[in-house]
């Protein structure tokens, strides 16, 4: 998550080849990650300008969602799947529109979502996590338990099975938030700070810890301000 050293690394590649759309595609990613909505703006701009519409349409999508402007944000997604072809584009925008459809309180319609992109049947860890925290906000944790098993090695899924687990008051819930304490307690040996908002998830909601989870997602709120990383926060804080 060293951000400004890969925006130099993205900015020469643009140098050498001006029209490189991955570049543009993931100097967009950052921006957002960063809560930069003008620079995520001149990168779907820049999008466009080099012929990917799809990721234009992301893009713009997430920009306008994350600025609030959820049926605007809804509508210039959808608008991108009729192009998407490759299946790995396809399952970004349909799990974006999920998201989107859940923020918007559409849960039927994000559930439909996020089934299309679980039928491409690619394995991706983002959309795993993402359902799994749709059918936890849904009170549904038995279907997040039969989802992750066998996925215990990502910290992130481990995270969302040990929720599930509790949810449901199963006695594996203790052995997973043992585990997940070997997990976090190995990342802060070695310096890494990649998953701060799911270790103050872990402090808040399965080790009830309030002020190492609130300390915690206020250093990742430093490095990382997206929707996710704003609700922690403020769940922490409250």
């Amino acid at each position: 998550h060293a951000f400004e050293d890969a925006k130099v690394d993205l900015r020469a590649a643009l140098a050498s080849q001006p029209d490189f759309a991955e570049a543009h595609g993931w100097l967009a990613a950052i921006a957002l990650v960063q809560a930069d909505y003008a620079g995520a703006g001149q990168a779907c701009t820049a999008l466009g300008a080099a012929g990917s519409l799809t990721l234009q349409a992301g893009c713009l999508g997430l920009t306008l969602a994350y600025t609030g402007q959820l049926a605007q944000g809804y509508q210039a997604l959808e608008k991108g799947l009729p192009r998407a072809d490759d299946p790995g584009n396809r399952l970004w925008l349909l799990t974006r529109l999920a998201e989107v459809a859940a923020w918007q309180g559409r849960a039927a319609l994000a559930e439909g979502h996020y089934k299309s992109a679980l039928r491409l049947g690619l394995t991706d860890a983002y959309l795993l996590a993402a359902w799994s925290d749709f059918l936890l906000d849904q009170q549904r944790p038995k279907e997040v338990v039969a989802l992750l098993a066998g996925n215990e090695a990502s910290d992130p899924l481990l995270l969302r099975l040990a929720l599930a687990h509790q949810q449901t008051g199963s006695p594996k819930a203790p052995a997973l938030v043992k585990m997940l304490d070997e997990r976090f307690a190995a990342t802060r040996l070695r310096g890494d700070t990649t998953h701060r908002a799911e270790e103050a998830r872990y402090a808040l909601q399965l080790r009830r810890d309030i002020g190492s989870a609130l300390a915690l997602a206020q250093a990742n709120y430093e490095v990382q301000r997206e929707p996710r990383d704003a609700r922690i926060l403020l769940e922490a804080a409250l």
